[in-house]
């Protein structure tokens, strides 16, 4: 996303919103080893939530990733 930084006195300049990446590792139970997985905070929830092979293997049928 860009958008703009505002100073005290109203000045704009433009700046870029990033999105907030980690490198996390994490352990596949179904293969008994780790991957690592550079995923956003909300990635990371959602595997939490969900769990690592049900998120991997929609992010495959989504074309997010091609192999794990």
């Amino acid at each position: 996303m860009v958008g703009n930084n505002v100073s005290h006195s109203k000045r704009r300049t433009k700046r870029r919103f990033y999105p907030n990446l980690q490198t996390k590792r994490f352990f596949l139970e179904e293969e008994n080893r780790w991957v690592t997985i550079k995923v956003s905070a909300a990635g990371i929830r959602d595997i939490n939530k969900n769990g690592l092979k049900a998120t991997l293997d929609k992010a495959t049928s989504k074309g997010l990733i091609k192999i794990y």
